[in-house]
């Protein structure tokens, strides 16, 4: 009789388990496939809840076709934005811009006024080119296939699904993180982001199908939003718990694992406040490219780690003129970094010499386009000036 080394057993037997856990899942069966009958039945117990739970939200028509407008506008909001924060500013928009039309004749500086706030200023740049795009090329009436709304300006993929299938009853895969979390508990996939994420889309295909698909899209991102929740899900409450093998493994809080996090870097600038006698002060606008694209900003140096030298700082200053350092800093954090800003201003006696900018007056700063970190910005500067 030959031995297998231990290693190899050990290996042969997570083979088998492995094997074991795909064939016996209760809805996962070979290549992610399952029955109809496991799939009717999840799909009408999560139908079911939603018919009576889901959440009642500004954007959402249960039971019936939705104005893909509305749709459009909420799932561009929503991306890495709350839906309590995204809310109020859904209202605004409708009632300044009611209609794909009206929004694609809007000047670009009034929606990104409006959208300041939400962060992810480029959105709203591509939400405006968006409406223009449908508008030229379309008549003002949205695309209805996955394919065409993937192909409008800051339409990803998941955004493309979503419309299609709750605005246009498309039986379309749409995978965003509430449904990449009930996925990973319902599977028991222990892959962590953002590793596992198209097996997560995998497992939520087996699920797609023509029946109300737009109602099965949004009440999986309900499950995910107020039941399946990131910690301490509530199981004993969930619709679809007996379909969960993550549950049954006692593994569904856990689940999805992610990565371990980088740490965010640190970036520092200086801020000038320059005003001139009559009090106006020195806007400038940022690239259209870039972070904050097109955005006003009180004028500032380049955005560094490294430690910030005033004799550096000052040969980036808008203006030759004797500035004024304070005590304080501006701090905001982005996705990818924190940034810490440090204040300096002057006055000019005059109307001074040309400068790089829009000079505006204090009463009109919040009609202006002003990034949220820039309204710190603002509040700080008029803080240390006693205004």
């Amino acid at each position: 009789m030959t031995c297998l080394p231990a290693s190899a057993l050990v290996t042969s037997t997570l083979f088998v388990v492995s094997i074991l856990i795909k064939v016996h899942h209760p809805l996962l069966k070979k290549n992610s496939n399952i029955t109809k009958a496991q799939r009717v039945r999840f799909r009408r117990q999560l139908l079911d809840w939603y018919d009576h739970q889901g959440r009642d939200l500004p954007w959402r028509v249960k039971g019936g076709r939705q104005d893909p407008y509305k749709v459009w506008l909420s799932e561009i909001m929503l991306q890495q934005t709350t839906v309590a924060a995204v809310g109020p500013y859904y209202q605004k928009f409708l009632k300044a811009w009611p209609t794909v039309k009206r929004l694609a004749k809007a000047d670009l500086d009034d929606v990104l006024r409006a959208w300041a706030g939400l962060g992810y200023y480029s959105r709203a740049r591509n939400l405006h080119k968006c409406a223009r795009f449908i508008v030229e090329e379309y008549g003002g009436s949205f695309p209805e296939t996955e394919e065409e709304l993937l192909a409008l300006p800051g339409v990803g993929p998941y955004t493309a699904a979503a419309i299609a299938a709750i605005a246009f009853d498309r039986p379309t895969n749409v995978v965003d993180g509430n449904v990449e979390r009930v996925m990973a508990r319902t599977f028991a996939v222990g892959e962590p982001l953002p590793g596992a994420k198209v097996r997560l889309k995998e497992c939520a295909a087996t699920l797609v199908d023509a029946d109300r698909p737009g109602d099965y899209a949004q009440a999986l991102m309900d499950l995910g939003a107020t039941i399946c929740t990131p910690r301490t899900p509530s199981c004993l409450l969930c619709p679809v718990s007996k379909s969960c093998e993550g549950r049954k493994q006692g593994i569904a809080a856990d689940l999805p694992k992610k990565a371990k996090k980088k740490k965010i870097p640190t970036r520092r600038a200086a801020v000038f406040w320059l005003q001139r006698a009559n009090g106006d002060v020195l806007l400038r606008r940022r690239p259209e490219k870039g972070l904050l694209g097109g955005m006003m900003e009180v004028p500032s140096s380049a955005w560094v780690e490294q430690a910030v030298l005033t004799e550096d700082v000052l040969e980036e200053a808008p203006h030759d003129t004797v500035w004024t350092e304070h005590d304080g800093l501006v701090r905001h954090t982005f996705t990818h970094f924190h940034l810490e800003l440090t204040l300096y201003t002057a006055h000019l006696k005059s109307k001074g010499g040309k400068v790089e900018g829009q000079w505006v007056s204090l009463v009109t700063l919040n009609d202006h386009a002003l990034p949220t970190v820039m309204r710190k910005v603002v509040q700080h500067a008029l803080d240390a000036l006693g205004v």
